[in-house]
């Protein structure tokens, strides 16, 4: 039985990992949303307002997963950053382009998150999180495709 507490175990906090990079994900796009600037700021304002929309959506599903596996989420501003693999950007002057290769790579950083995510489901046994990570893997990868079709 111990086996499966910690397969359990690194599911949650697999969870958690992926839930702080949700949260520092959806920051960062709504950074870019507000800040971006230039000839294609509709568009790319636009895209980004879309693309965080489309991540914010996520918080609430990932910490309910964490709550039905027996855990406990994160509870506040530095337990994010602590668990997080997307690199802050406080800048507000970044070029339109860089902002777009930035949130390219950290969307593929989100998608190796899920692959972790989804390993550690599969060791848990948790069918549930096995199979919506897949259309959360599909989702990021449609957001790092679009991204990465900007800057082709």
């Amino acid at each position: 039985m111990a086996s499966n507490d910690n397969a359990k175990g690194a599911l949650i906090d697999s969870l958690n990992g992926l839930l702080a990079d949700t949260f520092a994900l959806y920051i960062k796009t709504k950074n870019f949303h507000w800040h971006v600037k230039g000839p294609q700021f509709r568009d790319l304002h636009l895209l980004f307002d879309d693309q965080a929309a489309q991540v914010q959506a996520l918080i609430d599903t990932i910490a309910e997963r964490v709550r039905k596996q027996g855990g406990t989420t994160l509870t506040s501003p530095d337990a994010i950053v602590s668990k997080t693999k997307i690199a802050p950007q406080d800048s507000t002057s970044i070029e339109p382009m860089a902002m777009v290769k930035e949130l390219m790579d950290d969307n593929i950083a989100y998608i190796e998150r899920l692959r972790e995510v989804k390993a550690a489901a599969g060791e848990a046994g948790d069918n549930a999180t096995d199979g919506i990570v897949d259309d959360w893997t599909d989702q990021a990868e449609e957001r790092a495709w679009f991204l990465r079709e900007i800057i082709a």
